[in-house]
């Protein structure tokens, strides 16, 4: 044994649970991103950490316990911040206020990557599917109530409870697609020049449906 693990684990046996779980939350947070959240394992935490697995286990009781606490540590993180962005974009001028909505949304991608690659770039371990689901549906019931007023106000759509969920689908889908073009390739795009693009293009998909 090294004198580093030896003092890793060593320093493990004195922290206690409470203090641990958030550096083990941060180490699975980046063997997810890493590795996708099938590499998320009680054995791969303890060994980025130089600690045993009892520790580990002192904190959540197997990896499913694990990866659950994780996605709802980055998915109160990011949703909050994500569709209180969304929910400032306010105004008269319907393309105005898309290509704001995009780019503040944008902007939290930004400060929150490895966050947004967690929740919605990655395919969900089977084990915790559920809980990628229900932060999707989270955010798609409050993108349906600042969609619904803004589509009545500005083009009074016709049949809209009927297309309402295809137009809510279409909305996190762009969402979705921005956040991946930002953060694939950072070198081409800021928040406010892509959240321009896609504000302009969107605003013009929804005043015709």
């Amino acid at each position: 044994m090294t004198d580093a693990v030896r003092s890793g684990r060593e320093r493990a046996a004195h922290l206690g649970p409470e203090r641990r779980r958030p550096q083990v939350l941060d180490v699975a947070l980046v063997i997810a991103v890493e590795s996708g959240v099938g590499a998320v394992t009680i054995g791969a935490v303890a060994d980025r950490l130089g600690v045993t697995r009892p520790v580990i286990y002192s904190c959540f009781r197997d990896r499913v316990a694990l990866i659950e606490a994780l996605v709802e540590r980055e998915g109160e993180r990011l949703l909050a911040n994500a569709l209180a962005a969304l929910h400032t974009a306010r105004g008269d001028d319907p393309e105005a206020v898309f290509v704001r909505g995009y780019q503040a949304f944008l902007d939290v991608v930004a400060d929150c990557p490895n966050a947004w690659r967690l929740l919605f770039s990655a395919a969900p371990d089977p084990a915790v599917a559920d809980k990628f689901r229900r932060a999707r549906l989270e955010m798609a019931d409050s993108v349906t109530r600042w969609l619904r007023p803004a589509l009545t106000a500005w083009w009074d759509v016709a049949e809209l409870e009927r297309k309402l969920p295809v137009l809510v689908e279409l909305f996190m889908s762009s969402c979705e697609a921005a956040a991946r073009s930002l953060l694939d390739h950072p070198d081409e795009w800021t928040t406010q020049t892509l959240g321009e693009l896609y504000g302009r293009v969107m605003c013009r998909a929804f005043s015709v449906a």
